[in-house]
Protein backbone atom coordinates (compact mmCIF):
# COMPACT_ATOMS: atom_id res chain seq x y z
CA UNK A 1 0.00 0.00 0.00
CA UNK A 2 1.30 3.47 -0.87
CA UNK A 3 2.38 5.68 2.02
CA UNK A 4 -0.03 8.30 0.66
CA UNK A 5 -2.95 5.97 1.20
CA UNK A 6 -1.67 4.81 4.61
CA UNK A 7 -1.42 8.41 5.84
CA UNK A 8 -4.85 9.15 4.45
CA UNK A 9 -6.37 6.28 6.39
CA UNK A 10 -5.10 7.79 9.62
CA UNK A 11 -6.31 11.30 8.77
CA UNK A 12 -9.64 12.37 10.21
CA UNK A 13 -11.41 15.53 9.09
CA UNK A 14 -12.43 16.90 12.47
CA UNK A 15 -13.73 20.11 10.95
CA UNK A 16 -16.53 18.15 9.28
CA UNK A 17 -17.91 17.07 12.65
CA UNK A 18 -17.65 20.69 13.81
CA UNK A 19 -19.54 21.89 10.72
CA UNK A 20 -22.20 19.23 11.27
CA UNK A 21 -22.54 20.26 14.90
CA UNK A 22 -22.95 23.89 13.86
CA UNK A 23 -25.52 22.98 11.21
CA UNK A 24 -27.64 20.77 13.48
CA UNK A 25 -27.66 23.34 16.29
CA UNK A 26 -28.59 26.07 13.82
CA UNK A 27 -31.40 23.85 12.58
CA UNK A 28 -32.67 23.25 16.13
CA UNK A 29 -32.83 26.92 17.03
CA UNK A 30 -34.20 27.81 13.59
CA UNK A 31 -37.06 25.33 13.80
CA UNK A 32 -37.79 26.22 17.42
CA UNK A 33 -37.94 29.98 16.85
CA UNK A 34 -39.83 29.70 13.55
CA UNK A 35 -42.41 27.38 15.14
CA UNK A 36 -43.03 29.29 18.36
CA UNK A 37 -42.22 32.98 17.85
CA UNK A 38 -45.36 35.15 17.86
CA UNK A 39 -46.37 36.61 14.48
CA UNK A 40 -46.16 40.23 15.61
CA UNK A 41 -42.41 39.91 16.21
CA UNK A 42 -41.62 38.65 12.70
CA UNK A 43 -40.65 42.02 11.24
CA UNK A 44 -38.37 41.69 8.21
CA UNK A 45 -37.47 45.38 8.58
CA UNK A 46 -35.58 44.76 11.84
CA UNK A 47 -31.87 43.93 11.77
CA UNK A 48 -32.15 41.15 14.36
CA UNK A 49 -34.90 39.22 12.53
CA UNK A 50 -33.24 39.73 9.14
CA UNK A 51 -29.90 38.46 10.47
CA UNK A 52 -31.59 35.43 12.02
CA UNK A 53 -33.41 34.67 8.76
CA UNK A 54 -30.22 34.95 6.73
CA UNK A 55 -28.24 32.57 8.90
CA UNK A 56 -31.17 30.20 9.13
CA UNK A 57 -31.13 30.03 5.34
CA UNK A 58 -27.56 28.74 5.42
CA UNK A 59 -28.44 25.67 7.49
CA UNK A 60 -29.95 23.42 4.80
CA UNK A 61 -27.23 24.09 2.18
CA UNK A 62 -24.56 23.34 4.81
CA UNK A 63 -26.33 20.12 5.81
CA UNK A 64 -26.65 18.80 2.27
CA UNK A 65 -23.14 19.82 1.21
CA UNK A 66 -21.44 18.33 4.26
CA UNK A 67 -23.49 15.13 3.86
CA UNK A 68 -22.15 14.71 0.35
CA UNK A 69 -18.63 15.52 1.52
CA UNK A 70 -18.39 13.10 4.44
CA UNK A 71 -20.17 10.21 2.73
CA UNK A 72 -18.08 10.48 -0.45
CA UNK A 73 -14.84 10.94 1.49
CA UNK A 74 -15.49 7.73 3.43
CA UNK A 75 -16.63 5.95 0.26
CA UNK A 76 -13.47 6.77 -1.67
CA UNK A 77 -11.24 6.15 1.34
CA UNK A 78 -12.82 2.70 1.70
CA UNK A 79 -11.56 1.89 -1.79
CA UNK A 80 -7.94 2.28 -0.65
CA UNK A 81 -8.62 -0.06 2.28
CA UNK A 82 -10.27 -2.75 0.14
CA UNK A 83 -13.67 -2.16 1.75
CA UNK A 84 -15.38 -0.33 -1.10
CA UNK A 85 -18.25 -2.75 -1.66
CA UNK A 86 -18.99 -2.90 2.06
CA UNK A 87 -19.11 0.92 2.20
CA UNK A 88 -21.31 1.08 -0.92
CA UNK A 89 -23.71 -1.49 0.51
CA UNK A 90 -23.76 0.32 3.84
CA UNK A 91 -24.41 3.59 2.05
CA UNK A 92 -27.46 2.15 0.31
CA UNK A 93 -28.73 0.71 3.61
CA UNK A 94 -28.22 4.04 5.33
CA UNK A 95 -30.00 5.83 2.49
CA UNK A 96 -33.01 3.52 2.77
CA UNK A 97 -32.97 3.88 6.56
CA UNK A 98 -33.04 7.69 6.29
CA UNK A 99 -35.93 7.52 3.83
CA UNK A 100 -37.83 5.19 6.17
CA UNK A 101 -37.22 7.38 9.23
CA UNK A 102 -38.26 10.45 7.28
CA UNK A 103 -41.63 8.89 6.48
CA UNK A 104 -42.05 7.42 9.97
CA UNK A 105 -41.64 10.80 11.67
CA UNK A 106 -44.75 12.09 9.91
CA UNK A 107 -47.00 9.09 10.56
CA UNK A 108 -49.96 10.16 12.75
CA UNK A 109 -50.39 6.87 14.59
CA UNK A 110 -53.46 7.82 16.64
CA UNK A 111 -55.27 9.25 13.62
CA UNK A 112 -54.63 6.03 11.75
CA UNK A 113 -55.94 4.02 14.68
CA UNK A 114 -59.12 6.13 14.53
CA UNK A 115 -59.48 5.36 10.84
CA UNK A 116 -58.44 8.84 9.68
CA UNK A 117 -55.97 8.51 6.83
CA UNK A 118 -54.37 11.17 4.69
CA UNK A 119 -51.34 11.83 2.52
CA UNK A 120 -49.44 14.13 4.88
CA UNK A 121 -46.93 11.42 5.81
CA UNK A 122 -45.86 11.30 2.14
CA UNK A 123 -44.49 14.85 2.37
CA UNK A 124 -40.73 14.83 1.75
CA UNK A 125 -38.29 16.41 4.16
CA UNK A 126 -34.52 16.58 4.62
CA UNK A 127 -33.98 12.93 5.63
CA UNK A 128 -35.58 11.48 2.51
CA UNK A 129 -33.56 13.76 0.23
CA UNK A 130 -30.29 12.94 1.97
CA UNK A 131 -31.21 9.24 1.78
CA UNK A 132 -31.91 9.43 -1.95
CA UNK A 133 -28.73 11.47 -2.43
CA UNK A 134 -26.55 8.83 -0.76
CA UNK A 135 -28.03 6.14 -2.98
CA UNK A 136 -27.47 8.33 -6.05
CA UNK A 137 -23.83 8.91 -5.09
CA UNK A 138 -23.26 5.15 -4.80
CA UNK A 139 -24.93 4.61 -8.18
CA UNK A 140 -22.99 7.38 -9.91
CA UNK A 141 -19.70 6.18 -8.42
CA UNK A 142 -20.43 2.69 -9.72
CA UNK A 143 -21.32 4.07 -13.18
CA UNK A 144 -18.02 5.97 -13.17
CA UNK A 145 -16.35 2.56 -12.75
CA UNK A 146 -14.97 3.73 -9.39
CA UNK A 147 -12.56 6.14 -11.11
CA UNK A 148 -12.22 9.02 -8.68
CA UNK A 149 -11.10 11.67 -11.19
CA UNK A 150 -13.95 10.89 -13.57
CA UNK A 151 -16.40 10.81 -10.66
CA UNK A 152 -15.11 14.20 -9.49
CA UNK A 153 -15.74 15.81 -12.88
CA UNK A 154 -19.18 14.21 -13.14
CA UNK A 155 -20.26 15.44 -9.70
CA UNK A 156 -19.19 19.05 -10.19
CA UNK A 157 -20.89 18.98 -13.60
CA UNK A 158 -24.12 17.61 -12.11
CA UNK A 159 -24.11 20.23 -9.36
CA UNK A 160 -23.54 23.05 -11.85
CA UNK A 161 -26.23 21.76 -14.22
CA UNK A 162 -28.79 21.45 -11.41
CA UNK A 163 -28.12 25.03 -10.27
CA UNK A 164 -28.21 26.51 -13.78
CA UNK A 165 -31.45 24.73 -14.69
CA UNK A 166 -33.32 25.80 -11.53
CA UNK A 167 -35.81 28.07 -13.38
CA UNK A 168 -36.85 25.10 -15.54
CA UNK A 169 -38.10 23.01 -12.62
CA UNK A 170 -38.86 25.72 -10.05
CA UNK A 171 -42.63 25.55 -10.54
CA UNK A 172 -42.82 21.96 -11.76
CA UNK A 173 -46.13 20.43 -10.67
CA UNK A 174 -45.43 16.76 -11.57
CA UNK A 175 -48.94 16.33 -12.94
CA UNK A 176 -49.80 12.70 -13.61
CA UNK A 177 -46.93 11.41 -11.49
CA UNK A 178 -47.95 9.20 -8.53
CA UNK A 179 -47.90 11.25 -5.32
CA UNK A 180 -45.27 9.12 -3.61
CA UNK A 181 -42.83 9.99 -6.43
CA UNK A 182 -44.15 13.46 -7.27
CA UNK A 183 -43.30 14.72 -3.80
CA UNK A 184 -39.61 14.12 -4.49
CA UNK A 185 -39.60 16.46 -7.48
CA UNK A 186 -42.33 18.99 -6.70
CA UNK A 187 -43.29 21.11 -3.69
CA UNK A 188 -46.86 21.59 -4.84
CA UNK A 189 -48.17 18.97 -2.37
CA UNK A 190 -46.29 20.35 0.64
CA UNK A 191 -42.83 18.79 0.41
CA UNK A 192 -40.25 20.82 2.33
CA UNK A 193 -37.31 19.68 0.17
CA UNK A 194 -37.06 18.08 -3.25
CA UNK A 195 -34.27 16.21 -5.06
CA UNK A 196 -33.74 19.23 -7.30
CA UNK A 197 -32.06 21.57 -6.44
CA UNK A 198 -30.88 20.04 -3.14
CA UNK A 199 -28.97 17.14 -4.66
CA UNK A 200 -26.88 19.86 -6.30
CA UNK A 201 -25.39 20.75 -2.91
CA UNK A 202 -24.71 17.07 -2.18
CA UNK A 203 -22.97 16.80 -5.56
CA UNK A 204 -20.73 19.77 -4.79
CA UNK A 205 -19.98 18.21 -1.41
CA UNK A 206 -18.97 15.00 -3.18
CA UNK A 207 -16.69 16.99 -5.48
CA UNK A 208 -15.01 18.67 -2.48
CA UNK A 209 -14.49 15.20 -0.96
CA UNK A 210 -12.48 14.15 -4.02
CA UNK A 211 -10.21 17.16 -3.49
CA UNK A 212 -9.57 16.14 0.10
CA UNK A 213 -8.95 12.55 -0.91
CA UNK A 214 -6.53 13.47 -3.67
CA UNK A 215 -4.53 16.21 -2.00
CA UNK A 216 -5.02 16.01 1.79
CA UNK A 217 -1.53 14.65 2.48
CA UNK A 218 0.19 17.35 0.43
CA UNK A 219 2.21 19.66 2.71
CA UNK A 220 0.51 22.91 1.62
CA UNK A 221 -2.95 21.54 1.06
CA UNK A 222 -4.62 23.14 4.09
CA UNK A 223 -3.69 26.77 3.36
CA UNK A 224 -4.49 26.19 -0.32
CA UNK A 225 -7.95 24.71 0.26
CA UNK A 226 -8.82 27.30 2.93
CA UNK A 227 -7.84 30.08 0.52
CA UNK A 228 -9.87 28.35 -2.18
CA UNK A 229 -12.92 28.06 0.06
CA UNK A 230 -12.82 31.76 0.93
CA UNK A 231 -12.00 32.94 -2.60
CA UNK A 232 -14.62 30.87 -4.44
CA UNK A 233 -17.16 31.39 -1.67
CA UNK A 234 -16.85 35.18 -1.69
CA UNK A 235 -16.87 35.20 -5.50
CA UNK A 236 -20.14 33.25 -5.51
CA UNK A 237 -21.71 35.51 -2.88
CA UNK A 238 -20.76 38.82 -4.43
CA UNK A 239 -20.02 38.04 -8.07
CA UNK A 240 -22.15 35.12 -9.27
CA UNK A 241 -25.22 37.23 -10.09
CA UNK A 242 -23.30 39.74 -12.17
CA UNK A 243 -21.38 36.88 -13.80
CA UNK A 244 -24.62 35.18 -14.82
CA UNK A 245 -25.97 38.48 -16.19
CA UNK A 246 -22.77 38.81 -18.23
CA UNK A 247 -23.14 35.25 -19.55
CA UNK A 248 -26.75 35.99 -20.53
CA UNK A 249 -25.63 39.02 -22.54
CA UNK A 250 -22.70 37.23 -24.17
CA UNK A 251 -24.56 34.07 -25.10
CA UNK A 252 -28.08 35.46 -25.50
CA UNK A 253 -29.32 32.54 -23.40
CA UNK A 254 -32.28 33.70 -21.33
CA UNK A 255 -31.82 30.86 -18.83
CA UNK A 256 -28.73 32.57 -17.40
CA UNK A 257 -30.73 35.76 -16.86
CA UNK A 258 -33.50 33.83 -15.11
CA UNK A 259 -30.96 32.20 -12.78
CA UNK A 260 -29.27 35.54 -12.07
CA UNK A 261 -32.56 37.16 -11.11
CA UNK A 262 -33.22 34.51 -8.46
CA UNK A 263 -29.70 33.48 -7.58
CA UNK A 264 -30.11 31.98 -4.12
CA UNK A 265 -28.42 28.66 -4.95
CA UNK A 266 -25.00 30.04 -5.90
CA UNK A 267 -25.04 32.60 -3.09
CA UNK A 268 -25.88 29.95 -0.51
CA UNK A 269 -23.15 27.69 -1.88
CA UNK A 270 -20.80 30.63 -1.39
CA UNK A 271 -21.95 30.88 2.23
CA UNK A 272 -21.24 27.17 2.69
CA UNK A 273 -17.73 27.43 1.26
CA UNK A 274 -16.85 30.43 3.45
CA UNK A 275 -18.11 28.48 6.46
CA UNK A 276 -16.03 25.45 5.44
CA UNK A 277 -12.98 27.67 5.09
CA UNK A 278 -13.52 29.22 8.52
CA UNK A 279 -14.07 25.89 10.28
CA UNK A 280 -11.16 24.17 8.53
CA UNK A 281 -8.83 27.06 9.36
CA UNK A 282 -9.87 26.82 13.02
CA UNK A 283 -9.98 23.01 13.10
CA UNK A 284 -7.30 22.79 15.80
CA UNK A 285 -9.55 24.70 18.20
CA UNK A 286 -12.72 22.76 17.36
CA UNK A 287 -11.73 19.29 18.54
CA UNK A 288 -13.62 19.54 21.81
CA UNK A 289 -15.27 16.17 22.59
CA UNK A 290 -18.71 17.76 23.04
CA UNK A 291 -18.55 19.45 19.62
CA UNK A 292 -17.39 16.25 17.93
CA UNK A 293 -20.05 14.16 19.71
CA UNK A 294 -22.84 16.51 18.61
CA UNK A 295 -21.50 16.38 15.05
CA UNK A 296 -21.55 12.59 15.13
CA UNK A 297 -25.11 12.38 16.50
CA UNK A 298 -26.92 14.56 13.97
CA UNK A 299 -29.45 11.88 13.00
CA UNK A 300 -30.41 11.19 16.62
CA UNK A 301 -30.66 14.93 17.31
CA UNK A 302 -32.87 15.43 14.27
CA UNK A 303 -35.24 12.62 15.27
CA UNK A 304 -35.49 13.73 18.92
CA UNK A 305 -36.10 17.37 17.99
CA UNK A 306 -38.80 16.38 15.49
CA UNK A 307 -40.64 14.32 18.11
CA UNK A 308 -40.43 16.98 20.83
CA UNK A 309 -41.16 19.99 18.64
CA UNK A 310 -43.69 18.68 16.12
CA UNK A 311 -45.19 15.80 18.08
CA UNK A 312 -44.30 12.92 15.79
CA UNK A 313 -46.40 9.78 16.35
CA UNK A 314 -48.49 11.27 19.20
CA UNK A 315 -49.44 14.62 17.69
CA UNK A 316 -48.45 16.34 20.95
CA UNK A 317 -45.39 18.55 20.67
CA UNK A 318 -44.26 22.03 21.66
CA UNK A 319 -45.86 23.34 18.48
CA UNK A 320 -49.30 22.22 19.61
CA UNK A 321 -48.76 23.22 23.24
CA UNK A 322 -47.44 26.76 22.73
CA UNK A 323 -48.21 27.65 19.11
CA UNK A 324 -46.83 30.90 17.70
CA UNK A 325 -47.26 32.80 20.97
CA UNK A 326 -43.81 33.32 22.51
CA UNK A 327 -42.04 36.67 22.85
CA UNK A 328 -38.45 37.11 21.56
CA UNK A 329 -36.96 36.70 25.04
CA UNK A 330 -39.08 33.63 25.76
CA UNK A 331 -38.25 32.02 22.44
CA UNK A 332 -34.49 32.70 22.80
CA UNK A 333 -34.33 31.20 26.29
CA UNK A 334 -36.55 28.33 25.14
CA UNK A 335 -34.29 27.67 22.15
CA UNK A 336 -31.21 27.46 24.38
CA UNK A 337 -32.93 24.99 26.71
CA UNK A 338 -34.21 23.03 23.70
CA UNK A 339 -30.71 22.72 22.25
CA UNK A 340 -29.31 21.47 25.56
CA UNK A 341 -32.11 18.97 26.26
CA UNK A 342 -32.18 17.52 22.75
CA UNK A 343 -28.38 17.21 22.64
CA UNK A 344 -28.23 15.47 26.03
CA UNK A 345 -30.97 13.00 25.11
CA UNK A 346 -29.32 12.23 21.78
CA UNK A 347 -25.84 11.77 23.22
CA UNK A 348 -26.61 9.86 26.42
CA UNK A 349 -29.94 8.10 25.79
CA UNK A 350 -30.25 7.21 22.11
CA UNK A 351 -28.38 4.10 20.98
CA UNK A 352 -25.36 4.59 18.70
CA UNK A 353 -25.93 4.26 14.94
CA UNK A 354 -23.76 1.13 14.89
CA UNK A 355 -26.33 -0.66 17.04
CA UNK A 356 -29.11 0.51 14.72
CA UNK A 357 -27.19 -0.77 11.69
CA UNK A 358 -26.58 -4.06 13.47
CA UNK A 359 -30.28 -4.44 14.20
CA UNK A 360 -31.19 -3.66 10.57
CA UNK A 361 -28.62 -6.14 9.25
CA UNK A 362 -29.95 -8.86 11.54
CA UNK A 363 -33.52 -8.21 10.42
CA UNK A 364 -32.46 -8.19 6.77
CA UNK A 365 -30.65 -11.51 7.24
CA UNK A 366 -33.72 -13.03 8.90
CA UNK A 367 -35.93 -11.80 6.06
CA UNK A 368 -33.52 -13.19 3.49
CA UNK A 369 -33.43 -16.56 5.31
CA UNK A 370 -37.24 -16.66 5.50
CA UNK A 371 -37.59 -15.93 1.77
CA UNK A 372 -35.04 -18.64 0.89
CA UNK A 373 -36.87 -21.16 3.05
CA UNK A 374 -40.14 -20.36 1.31
CA UNK A 375 -38.52 -20.84 -2.10
CA UNK A 376 -37.21 -24.25 -1.11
Amino acid sequence: MHSNQLTLQLKRLYFIDAVRAFAILMMLQGHFIDTLLAIEYRDSNTLAFNTWQYFRGITAPVFFTVSGLIFTYLLIKAKSKGALYYRMRRGVVRGLMLIGIGYALRIPIFRWLNGSFGTYFLVIDVLQIIGVSLILIVGIYALCQKKTLFFSVVMVSIGTLIFLCEPLYRAYAANGVPLVFANYISKINGSVFTVFPWFGYVAFGAFIATLFYGYLVRPRFKPAIVTGFFSVGLALIYGSSSGLHWLAIQTDISLFEAVANYNYLCIRLGNVLVLFGLFYALETYLKHPVILKIGQKTLSIYVVHFILLYGSFTGWGLKRIFGKNLSPMEVILGAICFLVVVSLISIYVIKPNTQVYGFLRRQAFRLKTAIQSLNT
